[in-house]
């Protein structure tokens, strides 16, 4: 579990109460938006991640693994040089155009604790936030709503590239709890009068509670983020994440306040999901949508998902680790060659896996669109098939428009 740790729908859980139905209780809740939410992740932009953006880190050699190590090999000048042009040119208006031509109504943005409280010492550079304020003005121009969500916490919440920091879990350790509710706190500040525009904004992405972080004490950071939310706006929603725990453990926290939880579902980073069947995948996220979702008692996304099958992408584990699919990966025992699932374009795989990628993502919509809806990771790669939305859109393997279906009721709901 190197990068994002999916959370596969196919434990025995408790489900409705007695006499309850599935559509009761979803009427008896009430969504955090007016709307469902149906947006894609601007991964890649301000928080690098090496299978995303591949040539930054090609180009700074086999140490820069994550943000933290890119900046410190380029150097400060460098650095701020490179992600500069990176900044204004990888996400631009268009994208947003785009996007909002699609069908979407959201964009979650990430974005470090170093954009907004950098510490000294650290290699980081700067200088994001002035292209975050002009990302609010073009989803105001192009009628799009922002999550804007806080994606890396110093020494890392989940010890993945995607944090800014690759290696041990240091978050809650020293004084990094208060040095993320200072960022949370600056982005709160500069971002949340814009409430009609940022109306969510998630406290921290990923805290891996298996993996080291202590729940109570997440829970305690998630309650003072929201006295942060309160007090620069009456009317935004505190979105929090699971931390990789069954998303209906969550109830009873904070339920009745302005709060939304943000659970992620992927199917290739557990041991065996790669040899999966197209239906037994399908069947995985029917059954989140199904029983996981519905048994949270506040609205809940799925804040991440994809349309790919395998872990084959270039870096998708991390920069120099292996792949499950093709056995590359210590321990794990290969279902074949990668072959045109590594990089390029959807359309360049066969035309069962270009079939089986769009049964997948149908699939998924059903799913999520039970409760408060779904946000795609991610918009663009420098080639990733099925991870890449624009791409998907291009091929005609993403539904268009959104409830376009060659594949319907696979969910059965």
């Amino acid at each position: 579990m190197l990068s994002r740790i999916s959370q596969v729908a196919c434990l025995a859980l408790p489900l409705l109460t007695a006499g309850a139905s599935a559509a009761s209780l979803l009427r008896s809740r009430a969504s955090a938006t007016a709307d469902k939410i149906r947006g894609v992740n601007l991964g890649g932009w301000f928080v690098l991640e090496p299978w995303i953006t591949p040539s930054l880190f090609d180009e700074a050699g086999d140490e820069a693994v994550d943000e933290y190590t890119l900046t410190k090999i380029l150097g400060s000048e460098k650095a701020a040089a490179i992600l500069s042009d990176h900044w204004s040119t990888f996400i631009t208006e268009e994208d947003f155009s785009l996007i909002s031509q699609a069908g979407l109504n959201y964009v979650r943005i990430p974005i470090g604790y170093w954009a907004a409280a950098p510490l000294d010492g650290e290699p980081y550079v700067h200088g994001q936030l002035e292209h975050l304020d002009s990302a609010v003005a073009w989803a105001r121009a192009h009628n799009l709503k922002i999550i804007l969500d806080l994606h890396g916490a110093p020494g890392s919440q989940n010890g993945f590239d995607n944090s800014g920091r690759r290696g041990p879990i240091g978050w809650q350790k020293g004084n990094t709890v208060p040095q993320t509710l200072l960022a949370f706190e600056v982005l709160a500040q500069r971002y949340l009068p814009d409430d009609d525009i940022v109306t969510v904004i998630e406290a921290l992405n990923e805290p891996h509670i298996p993996g080291g972080i202590n729940q109570d004490q997440l829970k305690e950071y998630y309650q003072e983020t929201m006295t942060r939310v309160r007090r620069n706006s009456p009317e935004a929603t505190l979105l929090f994440h699971d931390g990789f725990l069954q998303t209906e453990s969550w109830n009873g926290f904070m339920t009745g306040e302005n709060v939304m939880v943000d659970t992620h579902h992927y199917e290739v980073f557990e041991s065996g999901q790669n040899g999966w069947s197209i239906d037994k995948h399908i069947d995985a996220a029917c059954q989140l949508g199904r029983q996981h979702l519905q048994a949270v008692d506040k609205p809940v996304i799925v804040g991440e998902w994809t349309g790919a099958l395998t872990d084959c992408t270039k870096y998708l584990n991390g920069k120099g680790i292996g792949v499950r699919y093709d056995g590359s990966l210590a321990g794990q025992a290969a279902v074949g060659p990668c072959g045109s699932k590594s990089a390029g374009s959807v359309a360049g795989l066969s035309p069962d896996e270009i079939v089986s990628t769009r049964r997948y993502i149908e699939a998924q919509l059903d799913a999520y669109e039970l409760r408060n809806g779904w946000v795609f990771w991610t918009w663009k790669t420098e080639g990733a098939p099925g991870w890449d939305m624009h791409d998907l859109l291009v091929n005609g393997v993403f539904p268009q428009p959104l409830s376009d279906r060659e594949f319907p009721n696979q969910c059965k709901f």
